[in-house]
């Protein structure tokens, strides 16, 4: 095996550098996203790589450790992330990186290691077994704003925007700790509709202090209730719509569709090249029928994991009552996902 070496991306001085000449680096490798993962769920960040000490970084594959006593130890690349490749110039190098974590597990470091990308040219790596898949829609920024909202779908998004404007909905956007809280409270009750736990208020804060003026929190009223929230995150030239919540009594206005035509306005303001509206389940017809209408491409997200899942496997998941959802406190369903994510990571 090639000599491979731990580094913190967190202190290593060559990281940033690293991560701005990677074409494949996003805003998952980045170290500001990492120290958010690390404020809020106590993860330490680490990287293997082929280079020493000494040498410019021209390889990585970064992961946390996750030490659960309800879901067990795992190496992850990487929590909370929709995805995030090993950032690899060929195959051997991909080969070396994932033997030093292979190892590492050897060693007792965990019970398996996943890698939540496709993690080489030719898919999964030697050794490795599928364990998910998910869709990926990506926007291609390039045409122009006109072209862009002709190939909006007609009655589902182009006529929503209209609807929004027509009403006077309201557009509001920053990063204060004021729009922070009224994003999440509208998280906590679409979190609530949907019967899954909100995310902790501090994975928020910490993004937004992490990030800077890299994260935007974008509101949509109307006649002065919050309609419709979504943050998104800036990173070279791609934005990333991260998060979305909603009041359902207004969707037939398009909060929501006005939101992310803002978003694609800035965008295209300041010459970035691609939209990327995440990751979505594949049984998920009502969500990946929405982001097709944007003009957005599919294509397929892969998660690897080492050993292979065996049948018995479920994913890591905490199945709670619906009862609880409906009458549960917004203050308790907040603690509640305070506490438990750590495991899910």
């Amino acid at each position: 095996m090639a000599y491979i070496n731990k580094i913190n991306p967190l202190e290593d001085v060559r990281w940033a550098n690293f991560l701005e000449e990677h074409t494949q680096a996003t805003i998952f490798h980045s170290p500001e996203w990492l120290r958010a993962l690390q404020r809020t769920y106590g993860y330490s960040p680490r990287a293997l790589t082929t280079c020493s000490s000494g040498e410019r970084l021209t390889n990585a594959l970064v992961f946390c450790r996750v030490q659960s006593c309800l879901t067990g130890r795992r190496l992850v690349s990487l929590p909370f992330s929709d995805h995030c490749a090993p950032l690899v110039q060929n195959e051997a190098e991909l080969d070396s990186l994932l033997s030093g974590l292979k190892h590492r597990l050897d060693q007792g470091a965990g019970e398996y290691l996943e890698i939540r990308s496709a993690v080489g040219p030719s898919g999964v790596a030697e050794g490795m077994s599928d364990s998910a898949t998910f869709c990926m829609h990506r926007l291609d920024l390039r045409p122009s704003l006109k072209e862009l909202f002709h190939n909006l779908h007609e009655s589902c998004i182009r006529r929503k925007i209209a609807k929004a404007q027509k009403v006077g909905m309201t557009y509001e956007e920053g990063g204060s700790e004021e729009l922070l809280v009224k994003f999440y409270q509208l998280m906590i009750l679409t979190r609530r509709r949907q019967h899954l736990l909100p995310q902790p208020l501090s994975w928020f804060r910490n993004l937004t202090e992490c990030l800077g003026d890299r994260v935007k929190i974008r509101l949509a009223c109307y006649q002065g209730e919050l309609a419709g929230a979504i943050i998104t995150i800036r990173y070279k030239s791609t934005m990333v719509y991260k998060y979305g919540c909603s009041d359902s009594r207004f969707h037939r206005l398009g909060p929501m569709q006005l939101l992310m035509w803002k978003t694609i306005e800035e965008a295209k303001e300041a010459s970035l090249l691609e939209l990327d509206m995440g990751r979505s389940d594949w049984d998920n017809s009502g969500l990946l029928s929405y982001k097709d209408r944007w003009g957005c491409s599919r294509s397929t997200l892969t998660y690897a994991r080492y050993p292979a899942p065996q049948p018995g496997d479920k994913s890591i998941s905490f199945q709670v009552p619906k009862p609880v959802f409906q009458f549960a406190p917004s203050g308790l369903l907040s603690l509640a996902g305070g506490m438990l994510y750590r495991h899910i990571g």
